[in-house]
């Protein structure tokens, strides 16, 4: 069963902590010095937050696939909408290893669409692809504007699989 994903950049990691986990009635899940993440059951959804972005708000929206053929059934649905789709395999970030497709919806928010494989000790790999200024695994050096990172701005929040 899918699991959707929400992904805020916060400018106070601590005071968001406590207001969701006050929200959510509990704890986080996954707790970083820059990151947070609930794997709710009721409402179903991996909500997570970190102070990494440099735009506040909402940085991304998702869906976790439990299985790789849950992945594929969502990567097909995401060819259909004909718009570019980045494939991103073995990505390392947001403390997760994962297989990923992002796409950036019409009006410009991008969705991530992942199955998280194993755990790893960092944020993310620090030798990931990159744009060249910031280290993240979704923002190639060849190209800035993928669906992850939809505009030269977007390139500095988190903008990673949440898993």
């Amino acid at each position: 069963m899918k699991r959707f994903h929400i992904h805020l950049a916060v400018e106070n990691l601590e005071q968001s902590i406590q207001f969701y986990s006050t929200l959510f009635a509990t704890e986080p899940t996954v707790r970083h010095e820059d990151y947070a993440k609930w794997m709710l059951d009721d409402p179903r959804i991996n909500f997570a937050i970190s102070d990494r972005g440099s735009k506040f708000g909402l940085d991304h929206l998702g869906i976790q696939a439990e299985d790789e053929q849950e992945l594929q059934g969502i990567k097909l649905r995401l060819d259909a909408t004909q718009q570019p789709v980045e494939t991103q395999e073995q990505a390392a970030c947001c403390y997760m290893r994962s297989d990923k497709y992002w796409v950036t919806d019409p009006q410009g928010i991008a969705w991530e669409s992942f199955h998280s494989l194993s755990e790893v000790p960092t944020f993310n790999d620090q030798n990931a692809p990159s744009d060249g200024e910031n280290p993240f695994a979704c923002c190639p050096a060849e190209e800035t504007t993928t669906a992850c990172c939809p505009t030269a701005e977007k390139t500095t929040s988190s903008c990673c699989g949440d898993q």
